[in-house]
């Protein structure tokens, strides 16, 4: 498991790619990704279980766990950093198996998430916290889709470019997390 420096990576993810990326890489996201957090999670999920329409396909795409701060004059989003994935575990199974491919936050999933991720051939990426003002340069469009009167928590598509994030649990299970403290354990 190395890290492979510079891999661009075109969203929505084809199964290729996702097969291709291995826990360590560091990716650059260029193209279509959503944005989604706990409120919104919950009602994708809710709408899942009755039956109903979401808002987005899900298929092939990634999902940004992020509740960005309001634009600055001139500027397309405000800060948008990652926020803690593991608030999103209840329903990320449930989302992959509607064909999500990919996941962006930090910090660690549970067992059923991994599971899911191998089960389904999916990715989970984490981005730098704490780079919010970073990471907002490489959004060049925004636009909410979904769930208006969540506020921040409003399902937006973005458009992306060169977004850097490193893949932490690829489609076989490797899971940088662990292999990291393994190696430093040595």
């Amino acid at each position: 498991m190395g890290i492979n420096m510079n891999k661009n990576i075109k969203a929505p993810l084809s199964e290729e790619v996702v097969r291709s990326l291995e826990a360590g890489d560091y990716v650059y996201i260029t193209g279509i990704i959503y944005t989604a957090r706990d409120a919104a999670h919950k009602r994708l999920y809710d709408s899942i279980l009755k039956g109903e329409e979401i808002p987005f396909d899900l298929t092939n795409n990634i999902v940004y766990y992020l509740g960005p701060t309001p634009a600055r004059e001139g500027k397309v989003i405000g800060s948008a950093g990652p926020t803690t994935s593991s608030r999103m575990d209840k329903y990320a199974p449930l989302l992959m198996e509607q064909g999500l491919k990919g996941m962006i936050g930090k910090g660690k999933r549970n067992e059923d998430v991994l599971s899911a991720i191998k089960d389904n051939t999916c990715v989970y990426f984490a981005a730098v916290g704490g780079a919010g003002a970073i990471l907002s340069k490489c959004i060049k469009k925004s636009e909410v889709i979904a769930y208006d009167d969540l506020g921040t928590e409003a399902i937006r598509k973005l458009e992306v470019k060169d977004f850097p994030a490193i893949v932490v649990v690829d489609c076989k299970g490797n899971n940088l997390y662990e292999e990291a403290v393994r190696e430093y354990c040595i």
